[in-house]
This record gives C-alpha cells, sequence and structure tokens, in this order.
C-alpha cells in the first residue's frame, strides 16, 4: 500500500510536527508500506531526518500549498492520503488556512482515497484565546471549512464529543473516534526513586503565549513552595508562534530564583529525562484546541496531571481513565490546593502514576496506527471488489461470464 502523509514534520516545529512524525515512524517500519511524507518547507535549511522520504513541497501561510501538494499526490499514485490537520496547520492568516483547509477535499476529487485525522473542531475553540479580531466571520470560515473537510473519505477525530459536533450539526458521515495515543511505542513504568530526589519538580511543558500563559502558574508556585519547600518549578517549551519572545521575557524576571527552571525548547531525546524526573505535570491552560499531547506525554511516564477544568480535558481523562486533578479554570487558590494536596501524599502520586501507566499502555502508537491501517485496508478490499459486483447482473447461462469474473479476480488478488 502507497501512502503519503500531509503533514508538518520536524525538524520543523509548527503545530502537528511531533504528531506526524510518530505517526510516520509507526508507517516506516511496516515492510508492506510505501510511505512518502509531504511535508512543510523549512524556514532556513536543515538536516532531513533519516530513513524517510521527505518532500517539502508546502508553504505555511502561502496560497499555493494546496495546489503545490496536488500536484505531488498526482506524481505519486498512492492508494491513501493521509492528513494530519488542524484549522492552523497551513497558516495562522485566514486566506491561507483555509485554503489548506480544501486540500483533503479537492485530492478526494481528483480520484484518491483520502482519510483526515482533524486534531480541532472550530466549534470548541476560543476565539477569545486564539486571537481572533471578528469572531463571527472566523465561525462562518469555520463551518464552511467543516464542512469542506468532510467531503473526505473518512475522518478520524481524538474526542467522542468531536464526533457527536460533526454527526448532529454538520451532517457529516464515516467520522470515527480514535485515542491520541502517547506518541511511543513502550510506556515507561515509573522510577519513583528519582521523584522528589532531591526536589519535587512541578512540570509545565507547552509552546507558550496563547491560551498557554505562565502568569498563573507563576503566582501559584509562590503558595505551593511556602507549604512545601522542597518544591521546585520546571518551565519547558518554547514560545507559541504567535507569541515571540514572551518565554524569554518571563524568564528574564525570574533569572535569581533557582527554584524557578526555564528549559527552553526540548529535544525529542531529551523529552524522557524531563518527564521522569518530574513528580507531578500542570497544565494551567484557559482553554483547549483538542485533545493535549501533554497529557498523554505525562500518560507515557506514568505522571500525575493537574488540570484546569476544561471540557474537552474532562472528556478525555473519561474516555482513557486518566488520572486527572481537576482545579478551576482561572482559579489560582484552585490550582495551588490541588498542588499542595498532591505534593504532601506520596500515597496519591504513586495511585496516579499507576493508573496514568495502565491506560498509556492501553493506547501506544504501534495501536493507534494499526487501526488506521485496518480501515485504509479495509477500504482497498471494498474498492477492488467492486468490479466482481457487476458480474451478478449477467445471466449465469451466459457462457463468457466465467472468464470474465477470473480475468477480472485476477486484477484485484493483491486486495482480495
Amino acid at each position: 500500500m502507497k501512502i503519503c502523509l500531509v503533514t508538518t514534520f520536524p525538524p520543523s516545529r509548527r503545530g502537528l510536527a511531533e504528531y506526524g512524525f510518530h505517526i510516520a515512524c509507526e508507517l516506516q517500519q511496516n515492510p508492506l508500506l510505501s510511505l512518502t511524507i509531504l511535508a512543510d518547507e523549512l524556514e532556513t535549511p536543515e538536516p532531513e531526518l533519516e530513513d524517510f522520504s521527505v518532500l517539502r513541497c508546502w508553504r505555511f501561510n502561502s496560497l499555493s500549498s494546496t495546489q503545490r501538494v496536488l500536484s505531488r499526490i498526482r506524481d505519486l499514485k498512492p492508494d491513501v492520503v493521509w492528513f494530519n490537520l488542524g484549522f492552523s496547520s497551513y497558516g495562522d492568516r485566514p486566506a491561507p488556512a483555509f485554503a489548506g483547509i480544501c486540500a483533503p477535499a479537492l485530492t478526494r476529487l481528483a480520484g484518491y482515497y483520502t482519510h483526515v485525522t482533524l486534531h480541532q473542531v472550530i466549534d470548541y475553540i476560543s476565539m477569545k484565546d486564539a486571537g481572533v479580531r471578528y469572531p463571527r466571520v472566523y465561525r462562518a470560515a469555520g463551518y464552511v471549512a467543516t464542512r469542506l473537510v468532510l467531503m473526505s473519505n473518512s475522518i478520524s477525530v481524538l474526542l467522542p464529543g468531536y464526533r457527536r459536533t460533526l454527526r448532529e450539526k454538520y451532517r457529516g458521515a464515516n467520522v470515527h473516534v480514535r485515542m491520541h495515543g502517547i506518541l511511543s511505542s513502550r510506556p515507561e513504568y515509573p522510577d519513583f526513586s528519582r521523584r522528589g530526589n532531591p526536589m519535587q519538580r512541578i512540570l509545565a511543558f507547552g509552546k507558550w503565549g496563547t491560551y498557554k500563559r505562565l502568569e498563573q502558574i507563576l503566582e501559584v508556585f509562590a503558595r505551593v513552595a511556602e507549604q512545601v519547600p522542597d518544591a521546585q518549578l520546571v518551565i519547558a517549551g518554547g514560545d507559541h508562534p504567535k507569541t515571540p519572545g514572551y518565554v524569554a521575557s518571563v524568564a528574564a524576571k525570574y533569572a535569581n530564583d533557582p527554584r524557578i527552571v526555564f528549559t527552553g525548547y526540548v529535544s525529542e531525546d531529551n523529552i524522557g529525562e524531563i518527564f521522569q524526573t518530574a513528580t507531578v505535570a500542570v497544565m494551567p491552560y484557559s482553554s483547549a484546541a483538542g485533545s493535549s499531547g501533554v497529557a498523554h506525554l505525562a500518560a507515557a511516564y506514568g505522571l500525575p496531571i493537574i488540570c484546569a477544568d476544561i471540557s474537552d480535558f474532562r472528556e478525555m481523562a473519561d474516555n482513557e481513565n486518566l488520572a486527572i486533578a481537576f482545579y478551576e479554570t482561572g482559579n489560582s487558590a484552585s490550582m495551588a490546593e490541588q498542588l499542595v494536596e498532591l505534593l504532601q501524599s506520596p500515597e496519591r502520586q504513586r495511585q496516579m502514576a499507576e493508573q496514568n501507566f495502565s491506560a498509556a499502555m492501553r493506547m501506544t502508537m504501534p495501536q493507534i496506527v494499526r487501526q488506521y491501517l485496518r480501515a485504509f485496508d479495509v477500504h482497498q478490499r471494498t474498492r477492488a471488489l467492486e468490479p466482481l459486483r457487476r458480474f451478478r447482473r449477467i445471466p449465469a447461462w451466459v457462457s463468457a461470464r466465467s472468464a470474465l469474473a477470473r480475468a477480472v479476480s485476477a486484477r484485484t488478488a493483491p486486495w482480495v
């Protein structure tokens, strides 16, 4: 099976690049697949990752991206075109973002089987946190964009609520719910001897500056440190593309406080160390933009999670049986209470850690990708059998019927 995966891809650091990388890693290990990645162009030239066939054929915020992707697809003639997609994957300006969203529909109209993993649904995005100036116009355009995405052959979303909305409001068909996955083939059982040794590290991980901001967690940490003297706050990750310089400006204010550590961007090779040595992961968000990659990273390393009480995250925790302690969104006292209670309770830390590790075992990346491949395979087999259906209409007494059926069967044998 030939697959084209259309996604942002490392060394690009744009949204969903890490998710695209882990999908590609699993597909690449299957000897029965031929994978080509249609990726975003890099702002500055960097070496490509080894062992991947990457064609950087589209550009962020470019109106020509969809046409360039379609041109490559026509050259490659894949069996499946898989889009790893969010509403801002192709741009943070309205016109190129909308043009990019049209790519799956146009790919299907060109005759290719098209699947979309849709990470967000426009109805759940906070226009205020996204910095949208004209929310009504944006939502109207988002409605049209969603209808266009639903023209794909099939769609996967990461939360049950998203599927309900797409089916009930947009009358979408062939919409499936699949877990986000832990971006790993094997979760690591937590090494409790590395936690609280010598500090109890509170980890805040992400791209900061929009709906993920640092002011509240820094305020809360001052309260927590009064009751938990061995607490340390580790802020990992860099700026959101929309807020360049944000993390550096915040870090400058706390440069002389040894209890607060800013790591900056964390490479894939160093993520494990950051999570393995933390006591708890905290998600101080004001809203959500889909299922949380940070929560799934925490689960992969058996790390307890404290999170704002946001409906998307509640549904994620219930659907995947994640151990998450919720605090009232925007309430610093509530967040501080949850943190102190957890840091002072080794028993609860262990219980939450083991529950998240158990959840991670049920949603490893190989398991998730196999679900997609089974669906693609069923489609290919069904399509291959379609010519044979025509022979049911030919009367049995027609002498050429058997010969024709055998000829068609020979052509479809690889899929049957």
